[in-house]
């Protein structure tokens, strides 16, 4: 299970620089969108309506096909992109279904994705370094006795951690 921040529409390019399998939980809209839907649908991405307990529980039901066939699923476990690059709370999702599977949660954290094109823009805003960071694996064992909610705080604090506007102090 691998679960990040979600800053910007390019988290999603900088996410393949990984370079190892996994498939998308993404919301439905986006399988509509010329080429980029089409090649969703080829690539087998996991479709969520947001909101929808039928279409929630299908998503469950898919990453569980999809975890059980040996590749990992992706989540932004925030739902949507931050505007502010301050992580949002955490949906339960991601962390029900690695208890389920008693699979290790992957967390990384993505850097500076929101000034280069912020959210509800379509306008890149100038040569901006982004980075993404590969947090050490957190074994199954590591959070067996813990609520799926306890453990996306748990997840969440670790990636905070990692994050520019958590780090950054203000000084009045």
């Amino acid at each position: 299970m691998v679960v990040s921040n979600h800053q910007s529409v390019l988290d999603i390019l900088v996410a393949f620089r990984l370079f190892f399998p996994f498939k998308w939980v993404s919301k439905a809209e986006m399988f509509k969108v010329p080429f980029i839907g089409w090649n969703m649908i080829l690539n087998r991405y996991i479709k969520l309506r947001r909101g929808k307990k039928e279409s929630i529980k299908q998503m469950m039901v898919e990453c569980e096909k999809t975890i059980s066939n040996g590749s990992s699923v992706f989540f932004f476990p925030e739902g949507t992109r931050s505007r502010t690059g301050i992580v949002q709370e955490f949906k339960a999702g991601a962390f029900i279904l690695a208890q389920k599977m008693e699979i290790p949660i992957l967390p990384v954290v993505i850097n500076g994705s929101k000034n280069a094109l912020p959210k509800h823009s379509l306008n890149f805003h100038g040569k901006h370094n982004i980075m993404i960071k590969v947090l050490d694996e957190l074994p199954y064992e590591s959070f067996a006795q813990l609520s799926p909610e306890e453990t996306a705080l748990k997840v969440r604090k670790i990636i905070i951690e990692h994050v520019d506007e958590h780090r950054e102090t203000v000084f009045v």
